[in-house]
């Protein structure tokens, strides 16, 4: 963002406090100072140059401290009625901030090491693997060092073999041929939860849509924007982009709620940049949430009753930075034999926020074990969601046993009954 977009996005802001009850860290600790509103105040300070990022005395109670404590789920988006560009406001000034603040030694480690390890699927396949022998438990000594409670654990797939198994490159329509896209294989996605993936490529091609998914791609950039690697988001975005492009797709499909959103903002990412503006904005204009592209469709009719109850978990960048909620929900319902129930505070993140429950684990835990009880509440057999990060936080969260639900994505609801 240049000068004239920062004035522009923080003065936006009327201060009416609409954003207050939208957001989780506000609800939490009841402090403004980790409200939307508080926040704002405390960029435009930083901005005019009267408060520093960090304060030389220490970062707690800093602007840096509060903003390291945003889980950036940018529901104050959906409830602002002044249209705040909160996330990329956020997202600016974490920019700023990693440049600015200093760190600690672990505190650096963490960061670098799981913006490193999540975002290549080399490393991360390795990580998991070595994750197998100590049950996923990261030994107590390192979690010290690290700042980490010392009980943290990785999410680790039962079956690292499928959750890894990669996608054939093209996948063909069934029946009469209604579309041809590319499908995103992402970083998370493609190590941990590929049999998404596989799902995602059946009922497409159930529905009649050939799928191919580009061997040339990468990390879209998404984690290193939202943890103010900036220029290196910029960079994979550039990439993305080209690796996309120069086949002809109705759509690029996406079926990870934080890459969508970072896709769909890829105009706005390098509008500033005379080579990539106008590319970039119409390369974003055909990014699609599985569920987006498959409700404008219309989906074929399921012959699969699954007679289950299902309740949904809103991850917070399809509905808070994607904007679609209403398509997931009417997918669900079209199954036969769904008894489909909402849940309370849906729409509030479950303290995942792609690292976020690894940098501020105590507010993560909160908000998981608010979340987990009201998904326990609803008597559901299975809850959906549309976000790796969910996924695996909401897993990690529910009792062990045969009273927990099973988590699944949305997507392999529909594989089922297809």
């Amino acid at each position: 963002m240049n000068d004239q977009d920062i004035e522009k996005g923080l003065m936006a802001c009327v201060h009416c406090g609409f954003c207050l009850q939208a957001c989780p860290t506000y609800r939490e600790t009841g402090d403004e100072s980790d409200s939307p509103r508080g926040r704002l105040v405390l960029m435009r300070r930083v901005q005019e140059g009267s408060l520093p990022m960090a304060e030389a005395s220490g970062e707690e109670g800093s602007a840096g401290y509060h903003l390291d404590r945003c889980l950036g789920c940018r529901a104050c988006e959906t409830a602002c009625p002044s249209g705040v560009p909160y996330g990329q406001l956020l997202e600016h000034f974490r920019d700023r901030q990693e440049r600015e603040m200093k760190r600690t030694t672990g505190s650096k480690i963490l960061r670098e090491g799981l913006l490193g390890t999540l975002t290549n699927p080399t490393r991360m396949a390795i990580a998991l693997r070595g994750g197998k022998l100590t049950g996923g438990r990261i030994p107590a000594p390192i979690a010290r060092f690290l700042g980490l409670p010392t009980d943290t654990a990785m999410p680790l797939p039962t079956d690292l073999k499928a959750a890894g198994r990669p996608l054939p490159e093209v996948t063909p329509a069934q029946g009469e041929k209604r579309g041809r896209v590319a499908l995103l294989a992402g970083c998370v996605m493609r190590v941990m939860f590929a049999p998404v993936h596989h799902a995602t490529a059946r009922v497409l091609a159930a529905n009649g849509v050939e799928v191919v998914c580009p061997r040339r791609q990468g990390c879209c950039g998404a984690l290193h924007g939202h943890q103010g690697h900036g220029e290196d988001a910029r960079q994979l975005a550039r990439e993305t982009i080209d690796a996309f492009e120069k086949d002809d797709f109705d759509a690029i499909i996406v079926n990870s709620a934080g890459c969508g959103s970072m896709m769909k903002e890829y105009g706005h990412v390098l509008k500033d940049d005379p080579a990539w503006a106008e590319r970039a904005a119409a390369f974003s204009a055909r990014v699609k949430d599985v569920s987006e592209y498959l409700h404008a469709l219309g989906p074929r009719p399921m012959t699969r009753p699954l007679n289950v109850r299902v309740t949904y978990h809103d991850a917070c960048h399809l509905a808070h930075g994607q904007k679609v909620t209403s398509a997931p929900r009417a997918l669900i319902k079209a199954i036969p034999g769904i008894t489909f129930v909402e849940l309370t505070d849906s729409e509030i993140c479950c303290g995942s926020a792609g690292i976020y429950n690894f940098l501020q684990p105590d507010m993560a835990r909160s908000l998981q074990q608010k979340k987990v009880a009201n998904i326990l509440a609803t008597g559901a057999d299975i809850v959906a969601t549309g976000n790796p990060g969910c996924l695996a936080w909401i897993q990690s969260g529910l009792p062990e046993g045969g009273k927990a639900p099973e988590i699944l994505h949305p997507i392999e609801l529909l594989d089922r009954a297809y």
